[in-house]
């Protein structure tokens, strides 16, 4: 009765989503370890139901080699859920991450899958109070198709310097062109989990804190990061949002990020067009100035708020408006201030903004001819990947094109008296100069992971600039995120 008590506890509070709510991380960690502990020793292995199970299909998950779905069915209604573990690592024991309802067909998604492997599980099968677990059964997984093999190769002279929070982790790229397709692989360069967009390319991707994959696509024909829409899918590849420009307020051609706010709202930057007149300085009277904006919609397209650089800038104050024109400022980034406010950094004009995320306000401008007085150890000429790191400090990878050499910052901000402070400077080897796009994230107090897109490599350095490992890649991502260990559990463990 007791083993009865605590899986009807463990189960209803699983399904209520009760731990995703209420619980904490360590909460929810304890949870399946101890549903683990009862299935295994406390169930044993009780074949008083084993007739339940009338038959098992198994095959792959959206067509994809590291998800194995299994099918099953049942005589009598129950809740199902799986318990397996690769032949070569018994002590890694996995369970799907739901339980399913309580009915007579069930679909079940095994994930932490390595290719061509054996593997063995079990059912868990749950009715009208009684727990029971099955025989045991056996699958081999596949191999990967060939042009997902060897995409990623890795090397580390002194694995002793690699932080063990990196090597628990993973990282999140993307390719742009067609057939699109998000990657999660690990710190040796195995490929984790991927999901593939046939008809078009992946120009950005971004992780959301409901452990789902954001992204713009976009077709070949469109610019690098630009594209027309915007699908969000789980780490079952399922999509869960998918807009198409034309939908809605959803009008204008986006790029270069995209963001979940706290109200679950999409926010993105925009290709804003706007016709001037630029005869007094040699123009026409009716040309068009391309330029930026920050856009947020509902899942359904709806404009819920929207801001351009227009509203705040004259293209007329530009005295080089005639000749930048065609694309006047464009943005790269935008991330979140603490205090909620956007900070959107620009490559054409070297500068990132801070604006009022409810006023459309500009507070302030970093950079070249900004409001702050830059140390000299703290120049840079472009930026990527702005954003707030750990320390509360403005960090960004610059691209460097004046120097050809590509460099990580981070920079303390006195706010109130335009000031800034070098907290981290690291100048990358000449040989990974990348002119374009990249990314620079610290992954602990003393060890930044760093993508320079256009040499197809990613790099691990220390604050003192040392590197210790490296990535090359065959695709060249926009950017590369990092993602730790809890971030994303139970998908993806070690």
């Amino acid at each position: 009765m007791q083993r009865k008590a605590v899986y009807s506890f463990l189960i209803y509070i699983h399904n209520q989503r009760y731990i995703a709510k209420k619980l904490s991380r360590k909460l929810n960690r304890l949870f399946y370890f101890i549903l683990i502990l009862v299935i295994i020793f406390s169930c044993g292995c009780n074949n008083n139901n084993q007739n339940i199970v009338k038959e098992i299909h198994i095959g792959l998950h959206n067509n994809n080699e590291l998800k194995v779905q299994l099918d099953v069915s049942t005589r009598k209604n129950a809740m199902v859920s799986v318990v397996y573990w690769a032949d070569s690592i018994k002590n890694e024991v996995f369970t799907t991450n739901e339980i399913s309802k309580n009915a007579l067909e069930h679909r079940l998604v095994l994930c932490n899958i390595i290719p061509e492997s054996n593997y063995s599980y079990k059912l868990i099968l749950y009715q009208n109070g009684r727990v029971d677990t099955s025989q045991t059964y056996h699958f081999k997984s596949v191999a990967l198709p060939i042009w997902l093999q060897d995409q990623f190769k890795y090397a580390c002279n002194q694995p002793e310097l690699l932080p063990q929070n990196f090597k628990d982790g993973f990282m999140l790229l993307n390719k742009k062109e067609t057939p699109g397709t998000a990657f999660i692989v690990d710190y040796k360069g195995r490929l984790r989990w991927y999901q593939v967009i046939e008809t078009t390319g992946l120009k950005v991707v971004n992780f959301t804190k409901d452990k789902t994959i954001l992204t713009i696509l976009g077709r070949n024909d469109e610019p690098t990061s630009y594209g027309s829409e915007i699908m969000e899918f789980d780490m079952l590849g399922d999509t869960l949002i998918h807009l198409k420009k034309g939908q809605g307020d959803f009008v204008n051609t986006i790029h270069h990020e995209i963001l979940k706010n706290d109200k679950r709202q999409l926010v993105t930057i925009f290709e804003d067009k706007k016709v001037f007149d630029l005869s007094s300085i040699g123009g026409s009277k009716s040309d068009t100035v391309s330029s930026d904006g920050i856009i947020v919609m509902d899942s359904t397209g709806k404009k819920i708020w929207q801001w351009s650089v227009f509203d705040v800038v004259n293209p007329l104050s530009d005295p080089n408006i005639l000749k930048n024109k065609k694309d006047w400022t464009h943005a790269n980034s935008l991330s979140y201030d603490l205090d909620s406010n956007y900070l959107i950094s620009f490559y054409n004009t070297g500068q990132i903004w801070k604006v009022d995320s409810k006023t459309g306000k500009l507070i302030w401008k970093y950079g070249k001819g900004g409001d702050f007085k830059i140390p000299a150890n703290g120049n840079f000429s472009e930026s990527h990947a702005v954003h707030i790191n750990a320390d509360g400090d403005l960090m960004f990878f610059d691209n460097g094109v004046q120097k050809e050499q590509s460099q990580v910052f981070a920079m303390k901000l006195d706010q109130k008296n335009k000031t800034a402070t070098t907290q981290i400077h690291i100048s990358l080897p000449p040989v990974i100069y990348n002119a374009r796009m990249g990314s620079a994230y610290r992954i602990d107090k003393n060890n930044i992971l760093c993508c320079c897109s256009k040499r197809h490599i990613a790099v691990l350095v220390n604050n003192d600039g040392k590197l210790i490992w490296t990535l090359e890649m065959a695709v060249p991502p926009y950017r590369v995120i990092f993602l730790n260990k809890d971030q994303l559990a139970p998908w993806l463990q070690f």
